[in-house]
């Protein structure tokens, strides 16, 4: 499949998924809380490398960009009329990094759909470390959760490929005009942000393999069966 089609698809996907969330104002309210929490909780995991000036840019892309409690719906909007002008505009393996990221956009979103529907039906009062636990392992495989975080580490190492293209970066400067006459500026935004984020690295290898190495921790904790100070396991 084409990247192309692969963005198309996942586009529509992410789309509908919100849509119907949106539709259902309980499981919306337990989405929104859901998600901040998530934010939180990467942010602190993560807080050395939001606290990083190496890192600082990346990190905020990664835990706001890539998966974060912002309102999308403006981006979502656009990739529906977007993919012709990225195909024709954007080099493959550009292309294919964005495909790659809101594929992981709307795994994400199915992920959290299928979360915060187990939360509402337990009702509790709130999320915590508990809760959340057991929600994480109840709503999903485990092959899906780590098929997440490769995601994850997949679209860093392609940002990362990508900052070393020469033209790129000039390329994406020139677009700027083009997409807001386009109606795609949210779109492009996101773009120039993650090549800046990475440019800035210079290498992001160190930044990537920290990430891995904790999320894969927690990971392991959850589908161990412990429902608290698995947020602590990171850095055990």
């Amino acid at each position: 499949m084409e990247h192309s089609e692969r963005l198309l698809r996942a586009a529509t996907e992410v789309a509908s998924l919100r849509a119907g969330i949106a539709a259902d104002a309980r499981l919306r309210g337990w989405s929104v809380a859901l998600k901040h929490w998530q934010s939180a909780r990467l942010a602190a995991t993560h807080a050395d490398l939001l606290a990083e000036p190496r890192h600082r840019e990346a990190a905020r892309f990664f835990l706001e960009d890539l998966y974060g409690a912002k309102d999308f719906s403006q981006r979502d909007a656009e990739l529906g009329h977007v993919v012709p002008v990225l195909a024709r505009t954007l080099p493959n393996s550009a292309l294919a990094t964005l495909a790659d990221a809101v594929e992981l956009d709307a795994l994400s979103e199915r992920l959290d759909e299928a979360m915060a529907s187990l939360l509402r039906r337990a009702d509790a009062a709130d999320i915590d470390e508990a809760s959340y636990a057991r929600a994480y392992r109840d709503s999903a495989p485990r092959a899906d959760r780590e098929h997440q975080l490769d995601l994850v580490l997949s679209i860093g190492r392609s940002l990362d490929r990508l900052v070393r293209m020469p033209l790129l970066g000039g390329l994406l400067g020139a677009m700027a005009g083009p997409a807001r006459l386009a109606g795609v500026p949210t779109m492009h935004d996101f773009l120039v942000r993650g090549f800046r984020a990475f440019k800035g690295i210079g290498g992001a290898t160190v930044f990537l393999a920290r990430i891995d190495a904790r999320e894969r921790v927690i990971l392991r904790a959850l589908f161990d069966g412990q429902d608290t100070g698995w947020t602590a396991r990171a850095f055990a």
